[in-house]
């Protein structure tokens, strides 16, 4: 299928997905000011340090299913600090919406999205990246979360069904 013609309803659906610290956020950030569009980030779906795959499945139920529908978008943001959901939050049927994460470019987000970015480096330097970025709270979840991004990403050949291909390697500033 034509990425062109992949579109959530109205909506024009950008994942950006890799494994941590390659620079999907900063990709994010970058796509949704040039486009002037909504940017969700997974981190906000995800139900803890074990939940990469539900929280593909809130990607599709709470984001890009109602989007296809022409409804808004709406979902609970993940409070990592307590360790659960907290507030709703809403974006709504916009022409171009950029979600950002690990689970973007699952095979389930598929029908929904317009185009897939695959972010990567290498592994010293994402590692260092992510523990620049979140510090000690995330040293002891790196191995527990590189797993489940492995299994992911095996099973759901996301790199190879990108559309674009970015290697951050050399990147300073890349998260």
């Amino acid at each position: 299928m034509n990425p062109a013609t992949r579109v959530a309803g109205a909506t024009r659906v950008i994942a950006v997905d890799g494994p941590s610290g390659s620079g999907k956020t900063t990709m994010g950030r970058a796509l949704a000011g040039e486009l002037d569009a909504a940017l969700i980030h997974m981190d906000d779906l995800y139900p803890g340090w074990d939940g990469l795959r539900d929280g593909v499945d809130r990607l599709v139920e709470w984001i890009l299913r109602p989007l296809a529908g022409g409804e808004a978008a709406r979902w609970r943001r993940y409070d990592w600090t307590l360790g659960a959901y907290a507030e709703w939050r809403e974006v709504p049927p916009s022409k171009v919406v950029v979600v950002e994460g690990v689970g973007t470019g699952a095979v389930a987000a598929r029908p929904y999205t317009s185009f897939l970015v695959w972010m990567e480096a290498p592994v010293s330097v994402r590692r260092a990246r992510a523990l620049s970025r979140d510090g000690e709270t995330y040293r002891p979840h790196w191995e527990r979360w590189a797993r489940q991004e492995q299994a992911y990403f095996a099973a759901d050949r996301v790199r190879d069904r990108a559309d674009a291909i970015i290697d951050t390697g050399t990147a300073g500033d890349a998260e």
